[in-house]
């Protein structure tokens, strides 16, 4: 009923990218998380090993294996707003490139959930980082890369804004 009288209607026609065209995309927000859950991974990692019987310490693991978990969640997630709201053909010229990307940040994000291998954290964070270099790239924007000012200090891909 009500298609049949907004049809009706002289109304102009509009075209959004996404369900709510804010326009508001940025590929660093997928980089926080990948890097966020490396930072987990390494606390995780240097935890001491003891009796995982010992309340404090169960509790402490529990705690950063979800809070790892959540953040390769988040990455995914992310990743798939812009993969899917943002880039279409019109603003990606390797549109093959960005796929592999974003197929290889779901694979990753997923080996980072599954268990707790440093190397995985890593290629999450490079895989979010080369994703980065696409989007920015597809809005016409210089990246370069720096280091993080806090653990894990790994390179992470920034505008050059």
């Amino acid at each position: 009923m009500l298609h049949t009288l907004l049809s009706r209607l002289d109304l102009p026609v509009v075209d959004a990218h996404c369900d709510i065209p804010c326009g508001i995309y940025d590929a660093r927000i997928v980089q926080y998380y990948a890097v966020s859950a490396l930072r987990q991974i390494d606390i995780l990692l240097s935890l001491p090993d003891k009796n995982l019987s010992h309340t404090a310490f169960a509790m402490q693991v529990a705690r950063n294996t979800a809070k790892k978990e959540e953040m390769a969640e988040k990455c995914k997630h992310e990743t798939r707003v812009i993969w899917g709201d943002f880039m279409k053909p019109k603003n990606q010229d390797d549109m093959a490139k960005c796929h592999e990307l974003a197929h290889g940040i779901m694979l990753a994000g997923s080996a980072v959930k599954q268990d707790l291998h440093r190397e995985d954290g890593e290629k999450l964070v490079e895989l979010s980082n080369q994703f980065a270099e696409v989007f920015w790239k597809s809005k016409g924007v210089e990246t370069h890369r720096v280091t993080t000012p806090y653990a894990p200090n790994v390179e992470v891909v920034e505008p050059k804004l």
